[in-house]
């Protein structure tokens, strides 16, 4: 076996490992559905930032955080970076334990097709004909879904919409992904350890004051966000981008079936024709990728 094919092969194996854990971290979050989602949240900031520094250490990867820090436009990059992200995660966790994995899972459907419009608005990026096609179809699942509950599915958009925001500025930032993650959950840890503590002076908080369990798994927080966002970086090092980008729709897909089927949430017909014209469009997106469609738009145009 080649190298190059070995390598292809656990790129495949470290994006299949990131993105099932992305899958199945809403049944991480459901395991403290009783700790405050604000305080879960800044228990996850915190740890994170713990968890990656012993990384950084390791690696001897200082020198390339002094780096990042070095320009202007990268700590505003960082800085930015890290209100969406912030912002995605307190989200994510309020909606999981709020009964609202479903919504949940259709922002991280249609964040591909987001990453697709913020290029073009900011990058300049040229966005081919069936693209456009893709981005119209799926923003119509998410119109029809307003249409028939009478709101704005605003948890999946916020959290489509965020994503691809911090995604967009973390390609400006040009660091990589344990260098990112670091530089903004230092940025953020601050204000999460005020919190923490004010809320065990006010006997409010959940770490060394409950159950060891609760501890435990506040304290793995930090370990479960930054793992998954290593296996990743280690994937797209060794896979084409076409190929993760098939592999993606794995996570939220789980999640899907988790809220369905073991949180019992309600899928109605309403939710089925949306998904269905999300799910047309992203395979439509996939498609766009490939040479099948380009050359069928070339000899159409």
């Amino acid at each position: 076996m080649s190298d190059e094919k070995s390598q292809a092969k656990v790129g495949i194996l470290y994006a299949l490992v990131a993105f099932t854990t992305w899958g199945f971290l809403p049944l991480y979050w459901r395991l403290l559905i009783q700790v405050p989602p604000i305080q879960i949240l800044a228990h996850r900031v915190s740890w994170s930032l713990v968890f990656v520094s012993i990384l950084v250490a390791v690696r001897n990867r200082w020198p390339d955080v002094r780096e990042a820090f070095s320009t202007v436009s990268n700590q505003l990059a960082f800085l930015a970076s890290a209100f969406f992200l912030g912002v995605n995660w307190a989200i994510y966790i309020w909606a999981v334990n709020t009964n609202h994995v479903v919504e949940s899972s259709m922002g991280y459907f249609i964040n591909p097709l987001v990453n697709v419009l913020l290029g073009v608005m900011f990058l300049r990026e040229r966005l081919r004909f069936w693209q456009g096609i893709s981005v119209l179809i799926a923003f119509s699942g998410v119109f029809y879904m307003a249409l028939q509950y009478g709101k704005i599915p605003w948890i999946a958009l916020t959290l489509a919409f965020c994503f691809g925001t911090y995604g967009l500025l973390r390609k400006i930032s040009r660091a990589d992904s344990l260098i990112g993650l670091f530089s903004e959950t230092a940025i953020l840890t601050p204000a999460a350890v005020i919190y923490i503590v004010f809320q065990h002076q006010q006997g409010g908080g959940f770490f060394a004051s409950s159950s060891p369990s609760i501890t435990m798994l506040l304290a793995g927080a930090g370990a479960v966000t930054a793992l998954p966002i290593i296996w990743f970086a280690h994937a797209v090092r060794r896979i084409p981008l076409a190929t993760v980008g098939f592999i993606q729709y794995l996570a939220p897909s789980l999640m899907l079936l988790l809220s369905v089927t073991l949180f019992r949430e309600p899928f109605t017909q309403t939710h089925l024709i949306s998904f269905g014209l999300i799910w047309t469009a992203l395979t439509l997106y996939s498609l766009s990728n490939t040479s099948l469609l380009r050359r069928r738009t070339l000899t159409e145009h």
